[in-house]
């Protein structure tokens, strides 16, 4: 079957193919009446517009790419669903790769990305990423970039994250609440921003009830649930357990319950914990895990209409850093009886 084109609909009409160009598009120029006939006319014989045609005048590829650290934590597929529902609605196909937290593989998802001429990046940083200096590149040839959630400040691009600060506050006061003396923190890797304000809010909740804090109770790790569970069994091995911990994430305190309920130690009656980031599993342990709700499928949402307003604007985008807030859900992991 022959692939009706413009130049089709012009000649069975008698018109100009500018003509039904400017009426495809949508042009003041053209009048409502013939505007009308010509859509009419294109509908009876079956156009459709050629999608690479479209690509090559507007000069760009209607594709946007995502790079996230992994899958296995369901917060990155949350945010995945926040982008991808912006983006089709607006045309555009979405192509989502992970760095599997490793720095290689993520310069080459961004590589290959580029190579692929999408017109835009959405990217969360892996744990240990030394791409910055690369991102810096693309950054000054008007790449259009947005970070979300593991982002760097040196990037002058636009963000989306949480109030990490804030809400690991809460989590810690809420321990503290518990009657809790010796509290440690899962800090998670501590290069990223979201680790390092976490820190901060776990350390200044301390401070507000008066608690003396010591660099002790803060162990770095990675974000993974084996982490959690190689913190504790080492606590374990050297005898040195807390009666508290606000985990970075709650892979890692998922891990960490994993340990402890393998070497027999009750939560919360021994030990009392929290996470953060509110992952579907957290509701469904034994006990219930109390954690941090992040709006994962509204950061996504947000990160796409930043990046969209980058990709169609004639401007130049001024770097937009976006704050979302959350909720604690507590339950029956971190509540002491008495």
């Amino acid at each position: 079957m022959k692939h009706v084109t413009i130049k089709d609909v012009a000649k069975a009409l008698n018109c100009s193919i500018s003509t039904v160009s400017r009426a495809f598009n949508n042009k003041y120029d053209i009048h409502p009446e013939t505007r009308e006939k010509i859509l009419k006319m294109a509908l009876e014989m079956g156009y459709s517009p050629n999608p690479i045609a479209r690509k090559l005048t507007q000069q760009r590829t209607y594709n946007i790419g995502i790079v996230v650290p992994e899958f296995i934590n369901p917060f990155f597929p949350e945010v995945i669903i926040g982008i991808q529902d912006i983006f089709l609605k607006k045309g555009y196909q979405t192509l989502i790769m992970q760095s599997n937290e490793d720095s290689n593989t993520e310069l080459e998802n961004i590589k290959t990305l580029e190579n692929n001429f999408v017109d835009g990046i959405i990217l969360s940083l892996s744990q240990k990423s030394q791409n910055i200096e690369y991102l810096h590149t693309l950054i000054k040839k008007n790449y259009p970039i947005v970070l979300f959630n593991r982002i760097n400040d040196s990037l002058p691009v636009s963000k989306v994250v949480f109030d990490d600060y804030k809400w690991a506050f809460f989590a810690t006061e809420h321990l503290i609440q518990q009657g809790l003396k010796k509290i440690i923190h899962l800090t998670g890797p501590m290069q990223h921003n979201f680790a390092k304000n976490r820190a901060k809010g776990f350390e200044d909740a301390h401070r507000k009830y008066g608690i003396k804090i010591s660099h002790e109770q803060f162990i770095e790790t990675g974000l993974l649930i084996e982490d959690g569970e190689q913190v504790i069994e080492h606590l374990i091995k050297i005898k040195n357990l807390p009666d508290g911990i606000f985990a970075v994430n709650d892979p890692t305190a998922l891990g960490a319950m994993r340990a402890l309920k393998r070497n027999g130690i009750k939560i919360p009656e021994d030990i009392a914990i929290t996470g953060f980031s509110e992952t579907p599993m957290a509701a469904l342990v034994d006990p219930p895990l109390t954690s941090v709700l992040q709006p994962t499928t509204h950061m996504g949402e947000v990160a796409a209409e930043l990046l969209y307003e980058q990709i169609t604007s004639d401007s130049l985008a001024i770097p937009n850093t976006v704050v979302l807030s959350g909720k604690l859900n507590i339950r029956e992991s971190s509540i002491k009886l008495r």
